[in-house]
């Protein structure tokens, strides 16, 4: 049987006190802790290999390079990516799919092409196909989901045309927790030609990713979300695909060769990578990796699951609960509301008792225009949380609704 307490003594933050109640983080879905590991891995990288990587020739140089690309190799092992050219550095999620927008839009969009995204889309994955639709006068269309949270597939297939150039869906809804059957989509878009760019920011923690199964022609997360540091992300993308697309942004790193009368980009993926890059990060998110494939995917998801099922049984208990996402296949995620209380006050309060709960809309105004809500207070899952930390986020709701009297 998994134990998450063989873990959280590689989180201190977990062991201190809010409000000198214990802390219980329950906002995973917006970031995750960082185990002792990758931590040390960022110290370690300034205190004993800083220096710029790829243009050097001396010792820390090399050394850093190799780390560097030694961490591109481990994210296409660990999403199983055919090549490392296939794997750019970002800043994360949200410049991953701008990068793609831009740059796949530019290179194989027109005017009257179009875009799906789907209504419980976050907004990193809706606004920069606004943006590109705008610029190449192509249309965006929007695949809906019913009121348990689950995609409507036969709307998409009734939307998908020769004219469809892209198919861009979360994996993992951040609000609704819906685990989307992304295999399927995929192989229903390629039917029209239609690519597919799957973000997978709120699954790469929980479930184990292979981006060749699931022949997603693009896949983007963010580091922080998988207990490794802020401030960089992954873009894969089919080799070909990349080959063919213009660069995202133009400087040092990205070049063969500047002259003033012409310029001529770098190989992959450094064609995508310009400026310096964030090479401590870059190790620090192959600790990360390392360390979630020590404890194995597979364990993970099955703790989580148990977590989320108990959640679920415990605090429909409470009068007035709602749950928003009620989807048969879902992830580590608990949206909802009790009775007339905001979520701002329900997370206020729960946060004096030291549960950290997320409140507001959750960067997915189209779920919360769908159920005609302002907002919803989310509880979202870890390896590291635990059953009795369920039943404090129990006794904390029903604290706040007696305070309420609702």
């Amino acid at each position: 049987m998994f134990n998450p307490d063989i873990y959280r003594h590689d989180f201190p933050i977990l062991s201190q006190q809010i409000y000198g109640k214990p802390l219980v983080y329950f906002d995973n879905a917006a970031t995750t802790q960082k185990p002792l590991c990758v931590v040390e891995k960022i110290k370690s990288g300034y205190l004993e290999q800083n220096a710029n990587i790829h243009r050097g020739v001396h010792f820390l140089s090399e050394r850093a390079t190799e780390a560097h690309e030694a961490a591109r190799q481990k994210v296409q092992q660990f999403i199983n990516a055919n090549s490392s050219n296939e794997i750019v550095f970002t800043r994360g999620t949200t410049e991953a799919i701008n990068l793609v927008a831009f740059s796949f839009g530019e290179t194989f969009c027109k005017a009257d092409d179009e875009i799906i995204v789907t209504e419980m889309e976050h907004h990193s994955n809706i606004v920069p196909w606004q943006m590109m639709c705008e610029r190449k006068g192509a249309i965006l269309k929007v695949v809906h989901f019913d009121d348990n949270g689950v995609l409507n597939i036969e709307e998409l297939r009734s939307l998908l045309n020769e004219k469809t150039k892209l198919v861009a869906i979360a994996q993992v809804s951040n609000t609704l927790g819906t685990i989307n059957p992304v295999k399927e989509i995929a192989t229903i878009a390629h039917q029209y030609g239609a690519k597919v760019l799957i973000d997978g920011a709120q699954s790469i923690p929980h479930i184990k990713v292979d981006v060749q199964s699931i022949d997603a022609d693009f896949f983007v997360f963010s580091a922080h979300k998988i207990y490794g540091p802020t401030g960089i992300g992954v873009l894969y993308g089919k080799e070909t695909l990349l080959e063919k697309m213009q660069p995202y942004q133009g400087g040092g790193e990205m070049i063969q060769k500047v002259t003033f009368e012409k310029t001529t980009y770098n190989e992959l993926p450094f064609k995508f990578e310009a400026g310096t890059p964030d090479f401590i990060g870059s190790t620090a998110l192959a600790e990360a990796l390392n360390y979630v494939e020590k404890i194995g995917m597979a364990n993970i998801a099955e703790h989580e699951h148990q977590l989320l099922c108990y959640a679920q049984e415990k605090l429909s208990a409470i009068e007035k609960m709602r749950f928003f996402g009620n989807s048969p296949k879902k992830s580590g995620v608990l949206s909802f509301l009790v009775g007339n209380i905001h979520p701002y006050d329900m997370g206020s309060i729960l946060d004096k008792l030291g549960i950290a709960v997320r409140t507001g809309h959750h960067c997915a105004q189209p779920v919360m225009d769908h159920f005609g809500i302002e907002g919803t207070v989310r509880a979202s899952f870890s390896f590291y949380n635990t059953k009795e930390e369920i039943d404090i986020l129990y006794n904390g709701i029903l604290r706040a609704q007696k305070m309420f009297k609702n």
